[in-house]
């Protein structure tokens, strides 16, 4: 196995951590990356054996429109502060992997700045994609080109141009002779070619071992981008959906039908997280404060890779404000959280979780199984060398008794709070806490740890109040049902690409358990909550049929032709529920519909 099958990430973005100005002016250099050295200790207390950082090179703004792939952002200092930082991560026995963004340049990079002085004769006009001199664009260039996202600020690189694939390529050589670097998070690569991939997954081979490729994938099959040809890992946007809206709906069959749904894309190491820098804070979505502790438990525990963002180990707040993400990528002062670990119960908690991930071995190779499952009550074992590692938690306000099947060992402890559990006919009687989480482990055959008690905060449980009200029930649903970008995936479309079973609705997740009598029991909060879901996926499919020439390549279809044609792939692999029209009707990007259609030939 290799590092990252055992890593547990913490996630920086440096421009706004360091309190970088927001455009770049290309001056002289300013130091603030070492402004983060006192971080490493802290990322390594609090468990953390990897750290995501980026984007980190020369750019316009937020650092995604690429200038210079081979210089630090003078924002953040010079190539030597970012070498001297890497290895000081490596000397604490940090990993580090840095953002890839391969998809698009900016417009200052150096081959754009060729085509707008060269034009037709530029050597680099093959370097973008549809460059097109009939046309023109906003900043009056006299000419247009594809970019990413509708922003031409960020223009669309030719990925299968081979002179593009050798120039990225090498850039990888450099950033691992350079810097050191341990690995890539490729970002959108849901639009990236896959030839491309291929070409990044051999360079990865070559130039250094067990270097990760990871990459940023919202929609889809994963199994597309995670195998031996192409990535290591992609980022699990199915599992971040549900944990945040299986706890906010009480409704711990979401959680549990999006692993099953995962666990049929087969065995794939997934990007864990609960936010990042494109989404709300974990702390800001929970409508109950208190579910960041069983969310947690969760992140650590269930199958994949976990990932802290930065600033959200103290339960930090972050919302989307008029579309800006200038609230999720904060500036902090570590001096302003030296004693969280004693103080705050959620950095207590993260840091409690990190020990007993790095000493359980099953939490990152362990098999997967099911063991209890209600809408507020969850369990599950993680099996591994005939060792059963046992996760509960609870979303109620109220303890929660659970007995479930325990494996060869006469005792368990709880690994959160020190509690000890008998085994009586190779089974355990446990009481779970109000919205909370617990790992039982065997006492005999892995290390015991010290009780971490965790409480959330007086002001948190006063907040989480409203959340019992079903206005704010109501609202949850409808924050769901309109936010684009945060769309189920849990029950994702491709499934129809590999069984003809039509088992991706939320509403039969509960159908799918395997404890019937729970099932006939469900609360009728939830049945509310799948019929708003329902009535909300029954409109958002309600169109115009739209038309599909069958010999229209699809980079010249429209978006709606690409839906069209999409769902009318999946109509010939089976039955198609209207979860699927939804998840179809809210990927909006253009590229990743077509990559979308082209993956069912």
């Amino acid at each position: 196995m290799s590092w990252y099958n055992e890593a547990i990430f913490y996630h920086i973005y440096p421009l706004g951590l360091c309190g970088a100005p927001k455009q770049n002016e290309y001056t002289t250099p300013v130091h603030r990356l070492n402004t983060l050295l006192p971080w490493i200790n802290h990322i390594k207390e609090i468990g953390c054996t990897a750290l995501y950082i980026g984007p980190l090179f020369e750019s316009v703004g937020h650092g995604y429109e690429t200038t210079d792939y081979k210089k630090l952002d003078s924002r953040l200092g010079t190539n030597e502060d970012l070498t001297a930082f890497v290895k000081a991560c490596h000397e604490k026995g940090i990993k580090v992997i840095f953002d890839g963004v391969f998809n698009h340049t900016g417009r200052d990079f150096f081959a754009f700045k060729d085509i707008q002085k060269n034009r037709e004769h530029s050597q680099y006009l093959n370097w973008y994609c549809n460059v097109n001199f009939w046309g023109n664009n906003e900043y009056n260039d006299g000419f247009s080109y594809d970019n990413w996202g509708g922003y031409n600020l960020l223009v669309k690189l030719n990925q299968r141009n081979p002179e593009v694939q050798n120039y990225i390529c090498d850039v990888i050589r450099y950033w691992v002779s350079e810097f050191d670097v341990d690995g890539i998070r490729l970002d959108a690569a849901d639009v990236l070619d896959f030839d491309f991939m291929r070409a990044l997954r051999r360079t990865a081979e070559e130039v250094k071992p067990d270097f990760w490729l990871m990459g940023e994938v919202i929609h889809g099959d994963y199994s597309r981008w995670v195998n031996g040809e192409t990535l290591h890992s992609v980022t699990n946007y199915a599992l971040h959906k549900a944990l945040y809206s299986g706890h906010n709906d009480h409704n711990y069959f979401e959680i549990a039908h999006t692993v099953k749904y995962l666990q049929n894309m087969g065995n794939l190491d997934l990007y864990n997280f609960v936010d990042n820098h494109d989404v709300e804070r974990i702390y800001t979505k929970l409508s109950n404060k208190a579910h960041f502790n069983p969310v947690h438990v969760l992140l650590y525990t269930l199958p994949g890779v976990p990932s802290i963002y930065y600033g959200s180990e103290f339960g930090i707040e972050g919302r989307k404000e008029r579309s800006s993400d200038d609230s999720l990528r904060p500036a902090l002062v570590l001096a302003d959280y030296a004693d969280a670990k004693e103080t705050n119960p959620c950095t207590a908690l993260v840091a409690a979780l990190g020990k007993i991930r790095q000493n359980t071995p099953a939490l990152s190779y362990g098999s997967y199984a099911e063991l209890q499952l209600t809408n507020r009550q969850f369990a599950f074992a993680r099996d591994l060398d005939g060792v059963r590692v046992v996760v509960t938690v609870n979303n109620d306000d109220n303890d929660a008794w659970m007995n479930l099947p325990a494996g060869n060992a006469s005792e368990y402890v709880g690994t959160l709070t020190g509690q000890k559990v008998s085994v009586e006919g190779e089974r355990i009687n446990v009481c779970v806490h109000a919205n909370s989480g617990e790992i039982w482990v065997p006492a005999g055959d892995m290390p015991e740890y010290t009780p971490v008690k965790v409480e959330v905060k007086e002001k948190a449980v006063k907040e989480s109040v409203k959340e019992e009200t079903p206005a704010a029930e109501e609202t949850a649903v409808a924050e769901e049902t309109t936010v684009a970008e945060e769309t189920t995936v849990a029950e994702e479309t491709t499934v129809a690409e590999k069984t003809s079973a039509t088992k991706t609705e939320e509403k039969e997740t509960a159908s799918e358990s395997t404890d019937v009598n729970t099932i006939s029991t469900a609360t009728k909060e939830t049945a509310a909550t799948e019929e708003k879901v329902t009535e909300a996926s029954e409109k958002s499919t309600a169109k115009e049929p739209v038309k599909v020439d069958p010999n229209k390549a699809p980079e010249d279809m429209t978006v709606e032709e690409l839906q069209a044609a999409i769902l009318a792939k999946m109509a010939n692999n089976g039955p198609v529920t209207d979860q699927m029209k939804k998840t179809v009707d809210d990927n909006i990007w253009h590229d990743s519909l077509v990559n979308w259609l082209k993956s069912f030939r």
